[in-house]
Order: structure tokens, then C-alpha cells, then sequence
């Protein structure tokens, strides 16, 4: 089973990465982008016929390492 994992941080939480990213979209004379926000997408296969343990899996890997909960967000997809 093919998943997707997209991780991204909470609003308020300050984004340097995302600012910094802005700013050379900027320097590069693309004016008109602004609030950007970067993150990371996961790709998986998950060895499981079972949707619901599948997710379940998925989830488990998001809480141990994807994702650091405190900071950021998650959704998981499955295709």
C-alpha cells in the first residue's frame, strides 16, 4: 500500500527556511509570492492489506520520527 506523509510546521511557529526562500524567489524577480511556508513529504509503502492498520503504522512513524509533534503538523495520505 502506497502512502504520503506531508509534514509541515504549525501555524505561529516562526519559519526561517520558508522566509529565507521568499526572499531569494524575491531576488530572483518574482514579486508576487509571499507567506511562504516550506515542509517535508514522506513517500512510503506500507506492508499491510489492512487500511485502517496501515494508518495506524503510518501514524506511529509520524509521532517516533517523521514529525516533531510540538512544532509541527501531519497528514497522511493513502492511495
Amino acid at each position: 500500500m502506497k502512502a504520503r506523509i506531508v509534514v509541515t510546521l504549525k501555524t505561529g511557529v516562526l519559519d526561517p527556511q520558508g522566509k529565507a526562500i521568499e526572499a531569494a524567489l524575491k531576488s530572483f524577480g518574482i514579486q508576487d509570492i509571499s507567506g511562504v511556508r516550506q515542509g517535508k513529504v514522506f513517500d512510503l509503502e506500507v506492508a499491510s492489506e489492512d487500511r485502517e492498520q496501515a494508518e495506524a503504522t503510518l501514524k506511529a512513524a509520524c509521532e517516533k520520527l517523521l514529525a516533531n509533534t510540538v512544532v509541527e503538523n501531519y497528514t497522511v495520505e493513502i492511495a
